[in-house]
C-alpha cells in the first residue's frame, strides 16, 4: 500500500539553470568597485548624505549610475544617515518695549534674488561639556547662510555681531527684509539700531508660532540631522565643538550639494556671478 509521500517526486534544477547559477556565484561582484565610491562619498559628507546627494556626487565625478542602484547599495550596507526629531530652543521672554513689527513675510519665504529676504533665528546645542548657541542669518533666495556667530550664551551680542557681519556683505542697494521670531535678541536697541543703519526692514513672526519662521526652522532641522543628532560628543570640549560646528557651516555653504541645484549654494552663486 503506498505511503502518503510516495507520489511526491524530488524537484531537480535543469542542467542549464544549475550551471548558470554556479557561474553567477563565481563571477566577481559588479558592485564592489561602486560600493567603495559610494562609501567614500557618504563618509566625506560626514555620514550626512542620503542616496540622492551621493548619486549627484558620483555624477559630478563622471560616474554614470542610476539613483536606485545607489539607494540599494546604501541600504544593503547600512549607509543611512541618522534621523531624529529636533528639540526647539525658545528665546521668547515676553514682550519688550512697544508693538512688535508686522509679519511682512506671511510664511512666503520665496525671494527673486539674493539679499531681498533674510531669516534670523537662534538654536541651542547641549553636549556633555555644556551649552553652545548658533545665531545665523539665512538668505531665502537660495538658503545660503550669509553670516553666523557661535557662543556659549544666547545674548544680544551674539545676535548683533552676526547681523553686523551679514550687513558687511551687502553691496549698494542691498536692503533686505530681516525676518525673525519674537526672541528678545531681536527687540533690543542694539539690533534695531543695526537694522536702521543698514536700511533693513524688520519683520516678525507671531508669538510662539514656529511655522512663521519656517526658513530658519528648516535650516536648523537639516543642521541638527546632519551634524548633531545620533553623534556622541563625549570628551569634546566647548572649543572643539565650536570648531566642528563652524566647520559644518562652512561645508554647508561651500560644499554641500543642494538637490535643487545639483551643486553647492556657493558654487551656484559663483556660476551666476553673484559672488566672487
Amino acid at each position: 500500500m503506498p505511503t502518503p509521500y510516495s507520489f511526491i517526486r524530488p524537484q531537480t534544477l535543469a542542467r542549464s539553470t544549475y550551471y548558470h547559477q554556479l557561474n553567477a556565484m563565481n563571477r566577481p561582484d559588479r558592485d564592489a568597485s561602486l560600493l567603495g565610491l559610494v562609501r567614500e562619498a557618504f563618509e566625506n559628507s560626514g555620514r550626512r548624505y542620503g542616496y540622492k546627494r551621493v548619486h549627484l556626487e558620483l555624477r559630478g565625478m563622471g560616474i554614470r549610475v542610476s539613483a536606485k542602484r545607489v539607494m540599494r547599495l546604501m541600504t544593503r550596507h547600512g549607509l543611512v544617515p541618522l534621523l531624529k526629531r529636533a528639540r526647539r530652543y525658545s528665546s521668547y521672554k515676553g514682550e519688550i518695549g512697544g508693538e512688535a513689527p508686522d509679519n511682512l513675510v506671511n510664511r512666503d519665504f520665496h525671494a527673486e534674488g539674493p539679499n531681498r529676504l533674510w531669516a534670523a533665528d537662534l538654536t541651542e546645542f547641549r553636549i556633555p561639556a555644556g551649552k553652545v548657541y548658533l545665531s545665523p542669518v539665512i538668505d531665502c533666495y537660495d538658503g545660503m547662510p550669509v553670516a553666523w556667530t557661535i557662543g556659549t550664551s544666547p545674548n544680544a551680542e551674539l545676535a548683533n555681531r552676526m547681523l553686523r557681519d551679514a550687513c558687511s556683505t551687502l553691496g549698494d542697494g542691498g536692503h533686505p527684509i530681516i525676518h525673525s521670531d519674537r526672541g528678545r535678541h531681536y527687540r533690543w536697541p542694539g539690533w534695531i539700531s543695526i537694522c536702521r543703519e543698514n536700511g533693513l526692514t524688520r519683520s516678525m513672526s507671531a508669538k510662539g508660532c514656529s511655522p512663521d519662521n519656517a526658513a530658519a526652522e528648516g535650516f536648523f532641522g537639516r543642521l541638527k540631522q546632519e551634524f548633531f543628532h545620533g553623534r556622541s560628543f563625549t570628551g569634546v570640549t566647548i572649543e572643539g565643538f565650536v570648531e566642528q560646528l563652524d566647520g559644518y557651516m562652512r561645508w554647508y555653504r561651500d560644499e554641500r550639494i543642494k538637490l535643487a541645484f545639483g551643486t553647492s549654494i556657493a558654487k551656484r552663486r559663483r556660476e551666476l556671478g553673484l559672488m566672487a
